[in-house]
This record gives C-alpha cells, structure tokens and sequence, in this order.
C-alpha cells in the first residue's frame, strides 16, 4: 500500500518578508526531513511536498498559523516511495509566471467552480442557465497529451506565458458561453480565469483543479491521467500513480 503522502497546496496572499520565509521554511522542512519545492513570491505561496505523515501535517499546521496563510487548502495523495529527491525553497517574482502584473489574485480571487458543479454541467450539457460550457486546459501540451478532460480546448501552449496570447488570438471562439478554466491544482487557472474576465469572457476557474476535481468527483469527463512534477509522473482519477509500462 502507498505509504508517503504527497501535499500540494497554493495560495495567492500578500508577503513582504519571502527571504525571511524562505529561511523559516528551509529550516522547518528540513527538521521534519521533507522533499519536495517551495516557491515564494510577494503574491503567495505553491508547494509540492512529501514525507513522514505526522511531518508533512506539522508543516502545513505551522504555515497555517501565520493569518497571511490560514487560507491555504492543501491536496493529499500517496506515493510507494519518496517523489522527490531534494528540498528547494526559492523566492520568485511569480509563483506562477505570466508576465502579466496587472493579474493579482492576491488582491482579487477569480470566480470559480466546485467539481461537483462542473461535472452535473457536463452530464447535462450546459450550464444551470443553459449556456454551453467550454473547458480550456491552461497547461502545456506535454501536460495536456497525458489526459485531459473530453472536448477541452487546447492550444498547444509550451509555457504558461504563451497563454494571455493565445486567450486573446482566440477571444471570439468563448463568445456568449460559459468558460471554465483548469489546471494540474488550480494556480493557473486562477491566474487564466481572472486574465479572460479582462478581455470580456464570462470565465470560472475550477476550483481545486483537475487534482481536486479527481479527489471530490473522480474521472467523470476526464480520459487518461493528469501529469504530476515529480517522480510519479502522473496520477489516475483515483489518485494512484501512473504504472509503468502502460
């Protein structure tokens, strides 16, 4: 049976003291003997970490008891064995990079969608007030060939900042529907929901991202697995690792 929990979490929330944190955080990890990245920046927080149970909960415990992150949702699935090979903490301009300043979910958060929502559109066909639903996958096209949700647009991206041009060379395509955005855990479509409201787009974000979607809901929709960046290289709609070979 799977024995290492794996936590994923983000959070968009003003710091001012990221070289601080990064030594607090350095410092806490490493007592508790984690693996895995942290990445800080004045707009939040993103990590992916890994380790002895009661470790990784005592972690997130102390995060959560600075106010700026008592906010943070984390997302839990198990490896087999360590996903990571080392602890990094670094301090970035962006958590998420877009190159687009004037996107600040730290200051606004996006409209979203609850999984549960988004698969009951999906069954019927439309959204509750008869819309039709288009899903676009904010990911990159490596991400987006291991499993994506049916019918989703995808735009051949290789980085997340090929986005906002890609959003916008293809604005009339989302005209007069309901738009909902996902990624891997929620942090770039956040970015990508509150980027399409700017250009006039009735956009949500799905909340939790396809890793939440899988844990509240499961596989509706979704054909293959999501991609994953660490050693498991991708998790199934029950969150298991990808096996080898297939």
């Amino acid at each position: 049976m799977p024995r290492v929990p794996n936590v994923s979490a983000y959070l968009f929330t003003a710091i001012d003291d990221c070289a601080q944190q990064r030594t607090i955080l350095r410092a806490r990890a490493d007592a508790a003997g984690l693996k895995g990245t942290i990445l800080l920046a004045e707009e939040g927080v993103n990590l992916f970490i890994a380790g002895d149970a009661d470790g990784v909960r005592e972690f997130v415990a102390q995060l959560r008891d600075d106010p700026r992150f008592a906010g943070l949702t984390t997302k839990e699935s198990w490896s087999h064995e360590q996903p990571f090979r080392k602890m990094l903490v670094q301090v970035k301009r962006e958590i998420i990079r877009m190159d687009h300043p004037t996107i600040r979910p730290d200051a606004v958060r996006a409209p979203a969608v609850a999984p549960e929502t988004l698969r009951r559109w999906l069954d019927q066909g439309h959204d509750d007030t008869g819309r039709e639903v288009v899903l676009i996958d904010t990911r990159n096209a490596l991400e987006v060939d291991y499993g994506t949700f049916d019918g989703a647009l995808d735009w051949r991206i290789e980085r997340f900042t090929q986005f906002p041009d890609a959003a916008a060379d293809r604005r009339a395509q989302l005209d007069d529907k309901t738009v909902v955005s996902f990624c891997t855990g929620g942090i770039r479509c956040e970015k990508a929901a509150l980027y399409l409201g700017d250009l006039g787009v009735e956009a949500f974000q799905l909340d939790g991202g396809i890793l939440g979607y899988f844990e509240r809901v499961g596989g509706d929709h979704f054909i293959g697995q999501c991609f994953v960046f660490d050693d498991r290289e991708a998790l199934s709609p029950d969150l298991t690792p990808l096996e080898r070979g297939r």
